[in-house]
This record gives C-alpha cells, structure tokens and sequence, in this order.
C-alpha cells in the first residue's frame, strides 16, 4: 500500500498522538467496563415490547381461553405447564441476546500508545474502523445501529434490540427456537379446541362468548402460525451459519474465507460453550469461550503494516483506509 502526503483516494490524516484526534477518544477506563449493555435504538425498543406483548397475548389465550374452561384437568394441567415453561425460556433467551455485549470492539482504541502495546512483528496486519476509530479484529464488522464493530457480526435484529454476534449467538438461537416451539404448540391446541367446541355447545367450551372466542383463537392462529414460519427459518439460517462458520454478512459479501473454518460439531460447542449438555438449552448459562486461532494476514490493498505503522508514529503522513 502506497504511502503519500497527498492522497488521492478517501484519505485519513493521521497523527502521532492518534489517528484523527479530534474524532478519535481514548477507550473507557476498567472501572466503566461492568455497565449493562443496551442498546437506545427507538425501532428496536419498540421491537422488542411487541415481542413480549405478544407472547403474553398468546399465553394468555392459552390460559384463559382454552385450559382454564376445559374440563379435562390433566390436559390442562400438562399443556398449561409445557406452554408456560417454553415460554418463560424464550422470553430468558430474548432477554439475554438483547442485553449481552455480542462482542463490541473497544471504542477509539487506535491511538498510538494501543498500537505500541499489540507488539506487531514484520509482516502483521491491523485494520482501522474510520468510523469507530477502533482496531478492528478479522471478522469484525461495524453495525451503524449499535456504532460499534461487532466481533463475527452476523446481523442486526430489531427484535432483540441488539446485533448476533460472538458473545450472545447462543442465546438468539435459542430465543427462535423456543418461540417457534411455543408458536407449534399453540396452534395444536387451537386445533383441538376448535374440535371442542364444535362437537359441545360454544357456551360452555370457552368464558368468554362464541364471537369473542373465535376472534381470540383466529388471531392467536394467525400470530402462531406467522412466528412459527419467521422463527423456524431464522432457527436454520442460524445453525447453518455456526456450522459452516460464515456469518450472515459474510454469507451476503461472498466473502472468501481468510480463516480456518472450524467443523459443524466445533462450530456448535464453540457456539454453546462446550460439549453437548442440558446448559446447551438453557439460557442462563455463560458462553465459555476460548480465544480464537490467530487469523492470517490480510489483503495487501486493505492492511496497515508494521512500518506503516511505525512511519505515521515518527511523522504525520496520510494513508488510505479500508471503508465497510
């Protein structure tokens, strides 16, 4: 990569001190690091109270429209119970993938005292978020919704109010894979209470009046049935994405691959955090993540090398960035 004190192509002055100081601020003490990861985005916060209103609408039908006037007492019993559980799991899921880190790049860390400290050898590569002014690992992508770079970004969901990315895959795949259970469950038991009550009196199947009951049920078939088709092919695309270890963003770039692909069974346990067990389901257990392989170097057109780097340390010079 050519270096130059004018560039012709979209060109960021550096600095000794930083890359571009006035826009570029030091990364936040340890102290700052232990806040709660949320995001104020109006869309997503609106998105995701829909997603909980509407699985409380759904159990609330279930309840109060079809269990509680049933006369079968174990059915409702063991329905009430299976829907309930399934439900409390997704709305766990849905609340942890939305207030996880899903694996920010510290902000403005491209300064010169944390370039110093990666002790890069000849040869090594770093890349330059322009809009961030963070180092940016491989894989990482910027989300213009979080104004992050996200480690292994796979999109940005509204429904949960946050990007897919490293930290909290695990937890989104398990939110659309409860809510899809929860959606099939529901439209069998609309199923079986439409038979209900069509061989016994309407009166006597449901609380509330025929008229309102069948609004309730058609709505909550329709709401089922939609969330069951989103959610189970949002569930494949997902387990798909961890077992070919391509991102979504990847996936839509063509991306060649510049790094070692791991196995469908090792992409999963990375994915969970460990080997096949019960914690694989369960949305309050932590990732244990280990440290990815070093990745290797970059396209030359795209990469700031050591000298580079040592050069725009000794003088102020332009060098041309990668753009996202």
């Amino acid at each position: 990569m050519m270096i130059s004190s004018v560039h012709r192509f979209r060109d960021i002055e550096r600095t000794p001190e930083y890359l571009q100081p006035e826009k570029c601020v030091p990364p936040p003490s340890h102290a700052s690091l232990g806040t709660m990861w949320f995001i104020r985005d109006g869309c997503g916060i609106a998105c995701a109270v829909v997603t909980w209103m509407l699985v409380f609408y759904a159990d609330f039908v279930v309840l109060l429209v079809m269990l509680v006037p049933s006369r079968d007492y174990v059915y409702s019993v063991i329905n009430g119970t299976l829907f309930n559980t399934l439900a409390f799991l997704a709305l766990a899921s849905h609340f942890r993938a939305m207030l996880t880190d899903p694996g920010a790049v510290p902000k403005g860390n491209a300064t010169k005292e944390f370039i110093e400290s990666l002790q890069l050898k000849p040869g090594q590569v770093v890349y330059k978020c322009p809009k961030c002014c963070s180092i940016k690992p491989d894989r990482a992508h910027h989300c213009s919704v979080c104004k992050r770079c996200i480690r292994k970004m796979d999109h940005h969901c509204p429904w949960v109010n946050n990007c897919v990315g490293e930290n909290n895959q695990k937890y989104f795949v398990l939110f659309t894979m409860y809510i899809a259970l929860i959606s099939l469950h529901a439209l069998i038991m609309v199923g079986f209470h439409f038979l209900y009550c069509f061989e016994e009196d309407w009166t006597k199947c449901s609380s509330f009046s025929p008229p309102t009951t069948v609004i309730l049920l058609i709505l909550l078939c329709f709401e089922a049935l939609l969330f069951l088709i989103f959610t189970s092919v949002m569930f494949g695309t997902q387990v798909h994405s961890i077992c070919t270890d391509e991102t979504g963003i990847e996936r839509l770039k063509k991306q060649k691959p510049t790094w070692e692909r791991t196995s469908g069974w090792e992409g999963m346990k990375a994915a969970f955090g460990g080997t096949l067990s019960l914690s694989w389901l369960n949305p309050f257990s932590n990732l244990d993540c280990s440290s990815p392989p070093p990745t290797p170097p970059a396209p030359a057109a795209a990469i700031m090398t050591q000298e580079e780097i040592e050069q725009f340390l000794a003088q102020e010079v332009s060098i041309q960035v990668p753009h996202e």
